[in-house]
């Protein structure tokens, strides 16, 4: 007799999951379970959908021919049977069966299963705040959720409204919302933009890119109730802080595991949250396994297991989960919580640890930030991106990277993770051999550059600090210099204003460095801190005793500037 896998869960890992069983042995009976009405389709392209970038929503759930991938598709291409509008209720262990319900007649199934897959998912996080359930309150996580958002986006009548906090999904629905002519403001309760991806010096730069593209954003702000009118509808949205009219509001507060069903069949669930899984994504119960937003991962570098939920992650769960079924156990090694996305034409990402959690986890930790064009200034088109590079003292290894800007993030990031991956050392990212033309990256590519201002700071050559320190030492009216050594009309064109700032160009510095204090705190800088990192080796030379520059420059002081009329 056959053997019968059963897959909860038609999205990503489920769908992925049940494709490659059957490609690889078609001798297997492959029977998918869906909640909702859709299969397959790219959940990440909803923000694009409402956004109207993406006409329709058959194209989230088509091939690149163009073909929509219902049950029928899967049944006629694929071999597998998909049930959609049926919802799983009860795992019976010890008999293997599922008990179900097609949601749309009431009636009640069993499914029995020689292996099973839980690909369930995760719900977007609800909190029981006062007015929650009025309408016009949404989540983004299914397409049914896109289609309703744009319907109501389409009829005109939403011109005010409010995401509730400021991570992937909030900010990637910005500009969706603009695009119908939405006035939006975004509330996050902590103090900066995409909390979870990116330190504060970094999250602080890309608010100050949304404040400049005219979005409202209120950080350290906590919703604490809806009001609505007399129909139901939300009309506020009421803070700690403000009283703020919406006529729609999108939580996007984040998302966690759907556990119940796991939890309620005894399986185990891990430390994470989420339902634990073994390397070969088997849960507690070798016969049932587990996949995508559902499931925990491991992270590389520090071995934790984690809830990291990406339609990435979750195709890879499927592949692997697949081929330990059909008897081919291919472990899979863990994720470095790879981010990226687009917010108002300011491209971000990060992989493995930031400072933060790098610091927390224990690690030494030494950072660099290292902002320049991400193609040669003579090159037309080049756009300025600011790298922030994490690596540990003691063994020189590359803990992290974040990067932000407008210019091209994604391969930095990129080539990161794949270093990370197998273990860099700042050493051996700096010697990475790169392709180069001036259409794709300078000669020494940007994340060369920073791997080289991460050398030079582990071996002693060079002292920076951050914009975070030296922001610090302002508002408590320290002594130190904060010397400016760009040129005077670079100054007059953009500079910060404070007593302690003192311009001194970088070719007159030698001159006039009798006339600075030798014994005195000085930290120099410049547009990205390159002249600033020269200066503090002209005054090393000269015997100055504590010279430091600030990392990044003025590209990455994400705090009020003095810019000319």
């Amino acid at each position: 007799m056959a053997k019968k896998v059963l897959i909860i869960g038609g999205v990503a890992a489920g769908a992925k999951a049940a494709s490659r069983i059957i490609r690889r042995d078609p001798e297997i009976e492959v029977t998918m379970l869906e909640r909702g009405e859709f299969v397959s389709y790219g959940a990440c392209g909803l923000p694009f959908f409402i956004e109207d970038k993406v006409k329709s929503y058959e194209e989230l759930i088509s091939t690149p021919t163009g073909v929509i991938r219902n049950p029928g598709f899967f049944k006629n291409v694929k071999g597998v049977t998909v049930h959609i509008k049926t919802e799983a209720k009860k795992i019976d262990r010890k008999n293997k069966i599922v008990s179900a319900i097609n949601l749309s007649t009431g009636e009640e199934l069993e499914y029995p299963y020689d292996s099973l897959v839980l690909a369930v998912g995760g719900t977007p996080v609800m909190p029981p705040i006062d007015g929650i359930n009025l309408k016009n309150i949404n989540k983004l996580s299914t397409i049914e959720d896109g289609i309703i958002i744009k319907e109501r986006l389409a009829g005109k009548k939403i011109k005010k409204a409010v995401i509730v906090g400021a991570g992937l999904i909030g900010l990637e629905m910005i500009e969706a919302l603009k695009h119908w002519g939405t006035d939006v403001t975004v509330v996050e309760m902590l103090d900066t933009v995409l909390p979870a991806l990116l330190d504060r010096d970094m999250g602080l730069m890309v608010g100050e890119h949304l404040k400049n593209a005219g979005v409202r954003v209120l950080n350290s702000e906590a919703v604490i109730k809806f009001e609505g009118d007399e129909n139901g509808n939300v009309k506020k949205v009421i803070t700690n802080k403000n009283e703020l009219n919406a006529d729609m509001v999108l939580m996007a507060i984040g998302v966690r595991p759907n556990i119940e069903l796991a939890k309620n069949a005894g399986l185990e669930i891990g430390e994470s949250g989420a339902v634990f899984v073994n390397e070969y994504l088997q849960t507690s119960d070798s016969s049932v396994y587990a996949g995508g937003d559902c499931a925990e991962s491991t992270n590389l570098l520090t071995g934790k297991k984690v809830y990291a939920p990406m339609g990435s992650v979750a195709n890879k769960h499927g592949r692997i989960i697949a081929d330990h079924i059909i008897g081919d156990p291919l472990s899979f090694p863990g994720i470095l919580q790879t981010g990226i996305c687009n917010v108002c034409g300011y491209n971000v990402g990060r992989t493995g640890l930031s400072q933060r959690d790098a610091s927390a986890f224990g690690f030494d930790v030494e950072t660099i930030i290292s902002p320049a064009p991400d193609r040669p200034h003579f090159y037309p088109g080049n756009q300025p991106i600011i790298i922030k590079l994490v690596a540990d003292k003691k063994t020189r290894k590359i803990l992290g990277v974040q990067v932000i800007g407008p210019g091209d993030v994604a391969k930095r990031v990129d080539v990161v993770g794949t270093a990370l991956t197998f273990g860099a050392t700042a050493e051996q990212l700096s010697t990475i051999d790169l392709a180069y033309a001036p259409p794709f990256s300078p000669a020494l590519d940007n994340i060369i550059t920073a791997a080289h201002v991460m050398m030079n700071k582990l071996s002693g050559l060079a002292r920076g600090v951050s914009p975070l320190y030296v922001k610090e030492k302002l508002d408590n009216n320290d002594d130190f210099i904060l010397l400016d050594v760009r040129s005077p009309d670079e100054y007059n064109s953009i500079h910060i204003e404070h007593p302690n700032v003192k311009l001194i160009p970088l070719g007159k510095l030698r001159e006039e460095a009798k006339n600075l204090p030798i014994d005195k705190e000085i930290i120099a800088f410049c547009k990205i801190s390159l002249r600033g990192y020269e200066a503090q080796r002209i005054l090393d030379g000269y015997g100055f005793k504590d010279v430091k520059f600030m990392d990044g420059g003025v590209l990455a002081w994400p705090f009020e500037k003095v810019a000319a009329d």
